[in-house]
């Protein structure tokens, strides 16, 4: 195997745990360069191992890359995938860690170079932490890791999977649209609700110290998301905005019903909904685990 060139763009959280992640398991056998977006995060990526080299020459970055790992927030991906563009060579790759995928594929394929590839990529993992001080090598074990193939060469998609395979992420295929539906589902609308429940205890007006004094685990475990980069939500809900947006009201509806019955004092439709929830919680986890104990 001869060495492979990688270029990771956003040096951050996600793209530095996949650069520890290949150094560990790659060694000499891969070659990283990196882009960051200050001077400090490039000397604080190539110190942690995340990169053998950092700068901001884009040529130097991106010129020799064999695949170009694209991390920054979703809205700066295509204004950098244009900077870079004169430089990637024929037989690149380009592959992304965006949470929404129709936007970028329709913006980025149009402007790519002959004989370069877009593969689209969303392992869902992260924390509430960012930066490269964040970044885990085991980020990824384990956690789901879309892929969209859709006009890909099946030899790069194999090249690219023969890299990312190191980073022990359950791999599975979809196509952009019900990547994007399903992303609003389990990842941005909890996002954004979690939010909505830290700006609820900060408009409670006169009872916010004592709320605050009350805090426990409850709160802290639903609300942890909210602690996430800011620029990268707001991209998020500006690039998947429908399926947001589709999805908060019907979760506006499910509240709705509640208010109702509270307001009602309708006990057996509340004790109904707290049972089917925890039913289909539990199943869901049990399922999980089965997954987990079984790989066939």
């Amino acid at each position: 195997m001869s060495q492979i060139k990688l270029a990771i763009i956003g040096v951050g959280l996600i793209g530095g745990s996949l650069g520890l992640c290949l150094k560990r398991a790659l060694g000499d056998k891969i070659f990283i360069t990196g882009l960051c977006r200050t001077d400090r995060s490039m000397q604080h990526a190539m110190q942690r191992g995340a990169v053998d080299y950092a700068g901001s020459d884009l040529e130097k970055v991106v010129g020799d890359a064999d695949i170009i790992f694209l991390s920054p927030p979703v809205l700066q991906i295509v204004p950098m995938v244009q900077k870079i563009a004169p430089y990637l060579k024929k037989g690149a790759i380009l592959t992304d860690a965006g949470s929404t995928k129709s936007y970028l594929s329709e913006h980025l394929r149009p402007i790519l170079p002959e004989g370069v590839t877009y593969i689209a990529g969303h392992p869902m993992t992260g924390k509430e932490k960012s930066g490269v001080d964040a970044a885990d090598p085991d980020l990824f074990r384990g956690k789901a890791y879309v892929i969209v193939p859709t006009g890909a060469p099946k030899e790069a998609v194999d090249k690219l999977m023969s890299i990312l395979q190191y980073t022990e992420a359950n791999f599975t295929t979809l196509d952009l649209a019900t990547h994007d539906r399903c992303a609003a589902v389990i990842s941005h609308v909890p996002h954004v609700t979690a939010a909505a429940l830290v700006t609820l205890l900060a408009r409670t007006g006169g009872d916010r110290e004592a709320c605050t004094r009350l805090i426990g685990g409850g709160f802290k475990d639903t609300t942890r998301i909210a602690s996430s980069n800011a620029d990268m939500w707001a991209d998020i809900c500006m690039t998947n905005g429908p399926a947001i947006a589709e999805n908060l009201r019907a979760l506006q509806g499910i509240l709705g019903e509640i208010i109702e019955a509270c307001e009602t004092h309708d006990r057996q439709f509340i004790h109904d909904y707290f049972t089917a929830s925890k039913r289909i919680r539990d199943g869901l986890l049990e399922n999980a685990a089965k997954e987990k104990i079984d790989p066939n």
